[in-house]
């Protein structure tokens, strides 16, 4: 069985490249020699296949391919070298045709597709305590104000200006004679 990306057969290919990586961060707990390794199961599975499409077809090909790419939605992948790996849905996240000189329609093609994963269904939040957003409303009711009293504030500190300007070198002054002694 020849690989199929929804119902265009891919023709002539020549490499079928699996990428599977595993999610595993590592954490160094404070006052703990070593590390701790969490496991976050698998990230989707990439493919990249290679090919070449050739003869009065190959520009319709070309064509289909790339509305399917632009158009960025899962559609069913099948090959049976990879039919242990139950790749369903898949997304082509980068395509790439080149026109190759010599012979007239004759493509070479490099699709790299991702494993579609079905987002799961939205969590029951009724069971949610609703004064969550109350309180943080109640937290930040004051933060508003404070925030329109800046300007006010600007003006407010204009005569201490010239009080504060020369601080700083009048503390390095006193400073300067308290070591002295």
């Amino acid at each position: 069985m020849r690989p199929m990306l929804d119902d265009l057969e891919l023709t002539q290919v020549q490499e079928v490249t699996t990428y599977d990586l595993r999610a595993l961060p590592e954490h160094k707990p404070p006052g703990m020699s070593g590390s701790i390794l969490q496991n976050l199961g698998r990230r989707p599975t990439r493919l990249v296949v290679r090919g070449v499409v050739s003869g009065p077809g190959a520009s319709d090909f070309a064509g289909k391919i790339e509305a399917k790419f632009r158009a960025a939605q899962p559609v069913p992948f099948t090959a049976d070298i990879i039919a242990d790996a139950k790749l369903d849905l898949v997304l082509i996240d980068d395509l790439k045709l080149t026109d190759l000189a010599g012979k007239p329609e004759r493509f070479a093609y490099t699709v790299v597709l991702r494993e579609f994963i079905k987002p799961k269904e939205a969590a029951d939040t009724s069971a949610l305590d609703t004064n969550i957003v109350d309180d943080a409303k109640n937290l930040t009711k004051g933060l508003v104000a404070g925030l329109a009293a800046i300007p006010a504030l600007e003006s407010g500190l204009e005569p201490f200006v010239t009080t504060f300007t020369d601080l700083l070198s009048r503390l390095q002054a006193f400073n300067k004679a308290l070591s002295q002694h």
